[in-house]
């Protein structure tokens, strides 16, 4: 038996399809709409990149999630464990709606001819060293009682980095060997991690002599005694740099947008978000202008002139 009904003339057939379609196209087009990420429809999605914090200190991150969901009104979800590269990219198709990314990539998407980003907030964090500006630091890292005691007594040595795509990690190193005219190869030996955490992790244990990583991680990890902290030492800093943002797809409706951004500016002036930020050795989030991250184009630019756009 046919599933089909049988109509009696063409003329009831055409009647029948054209009441259906008076009937599914409104929800067609509803459909469309939630997919396309309208206020109120599906999640809010937000991903946490490595460069914020150790894969320890995600916990916190999902209580800001959350609190955003409650102050906001939006159904927010916490995406982790993508690459800077991933992020991009999904921000650029529209996949997420705002993320928590390191500069470098920041500065990529934003300096396109069309960009695919905008920046919503940052983070200005607790510790003398910040100065309440949104500026953070590379710190180069060497075992604990390795006798390495500057950049100058790592030559031909192995050096570790999470992604080519990290500020702490590639990008101002790497702006540090061009500063000092050493761009014809110094290491003798340049592994890839995959992220900071494991970064300090190489080097603690002698699988590398050294290594740049986020201040932001390595502080996190040293306050509250997780991982492979304190059994590194830093031996140079190299900054203070454009902190790691939180950006917006240039998709994300204006009103989402609002939402968000008053949510997160507005944590260290309620109880609630004061005690998470604390958690999470964050001041406060706010609002910054594009011009804080010219420091990460300049160093990005000159490597480009020097030709040197790989470590090694």
């Amino acid at each position: 038996m046919s599933p089909f009904p049988k109509f009696k003339s063409v003329r009831a057939a055409v009647v029948v399809l054209v009441l259906a379609c008076l009937f599914l196209c409104p929800l067609i087009h509803a459909q469309d709409a939630k997919d396309s990420g309208e206020e109120g429809s599906r999640p809010v999605r937000i991903a946490l990149s490595a460069a914020f914090v150790s894969e320890s200190g995600m916990p916190v991150f999902q209580k800001i999630n959350d609190y955003l969901s409650k102050k906001s009104g939006l159904r927010c979800e916490l995406i982790t464990g993508l690459s800077y590269g991933t992020i991009n990219k999904m921000l650029g198709d529209g996949a997420i709606d705002s993320a928590y990314v390191c500069g470098l990539p920041y500065v990529i998407e934003r300096d396109k001819a069309q960009p695919t980003v905008d920046l919503l907030v940052a983070p200005i964090m607790k510790g003398e060293r910040y100065k309440g500006q949104p500026k953070y630091f590379s710190d180069l890292i060497v075992k604990k009682d390795s006798p390495v005691q500057g950049l100058a007594d790592l030559r031909g040595k192995t050096y570790v980095y999470n992604e080519e795509l990290s500020n702490s990690g590639y990008n101002m190193p790497r702006h540090k060997l061009v500063e000092s005219g050493e761009t014809k190869g110094f290491f003798g030996r340049v592994l890839r991690s995959g992220s900071h955490e494991e970064s300090i992790r190489m080097v603690a244990e002698g699988q590398a002599d050294a290594s740049y990583v986020d201040s932001l991680v390595l502080d996190y990890d040293r306050a509250k005694g997780l991982g492979y902290a304190a059994r590194v030492r830093v031996i140079e800093s190299r900054g203070p740099a454009g902190i790691c943002p939180v950006v917006v797809s240039v998709k994300v409706p204006d009103s989402v947008r609002k939402k968000l951004q008053d949510a997160f500016v507005g944590m260290d002036k309620d109880p609630e978000g004061r005690k998470i930020l604390d958690e999470a050795l964050v001041e406060r989030f706010e609002v910054v202008r594009d011009d804080n991250y010219d420091d990460i184009r300049k160093m990005k630019k000159a490597a480009e002139e020097a030709r040197f756009s790989v470590i090694k």
